[in-house]
Formats: structure tokens, C-alpha cells, sequence
């Protein structure tokens, strides 16, 4: 069976997320994977400036783009289950 969403095929389960959404799950959150250092800060820049445009475009009238905004927010303040399980919660270990 296909699944399509706006015309566009997900092809797996967090494609289809993603396109249903609006947003990339992993760039506001992290990856389930380990990142460098590097990574996750260059993933964090790039996350607050999407974040900021869909903040402006729901100040601008578009409710979708607020909806948005909410959930892209609560999704940078998480931290995934299997990287918690792990001990790889931030603020912890050497560096902190």
C-alpha cells in the first residue's frame, strides 16, 4: 500500500511524519544516533532559524506556520528516550 501525503509518497514512517507535518523531527530534536559536537551545534543554528521564520510567517496571519512553531519549540526542549536511556542527556559528562 502507497501513502501519500500532499501529492508527495513517504516512503517510510518518518518520511511520512515529516510530510504530514511540516517538520523535520530530527532537526528540532536531534538524531537518535550520536552527533559531534560540531553537528549539534551547527543542527541547533539551523533549527532556531527555521523557528524564527515560522514564527514570523504566524505573526504574518498563517496559523499552519504557528502550529508549527509550537511543536518545532517543544521538540528542541526534549530529549529523545533512547539517548536519555543512554546517559547522553545534554548538561552532563566532562564538558559540563
Amino acid at each position: 500500500m502507497r501513502t501519500f501525503v500532499a501529492g508527495q509518497e513517504a516512503v517510510d514512517e518518518t518520511e511520512f511524519v515529516e510530510l504530514a507535518l511540516g517538520i523535520d523531527v530530527d532537526l528540532f530534536r536531534g538524531p537518535l544516533e550520536k552527533e559531534t559536537a560540531e553537528e549539534r551545534r551547527a543542527r541547533r543554528d539551523v533549527a532556531r532559524e527555521v523557528l524564527r521564520e515560522l514564527r514570523e510567517s504566524a505573526e504574518a496571519g498563517d496559523e499552519v506556520a504557528g502550529w508549527d512553531a509550537l511543536y518545532a519549540d517543544a521538540l528542541m526542549r526534549t530529549v529523545p528516550f533512547v539517548r536519555a536511556a543512554r546517559g547522553q542527556r545534554a548538561g552532563t559528562g566532562v564538558a559540563a
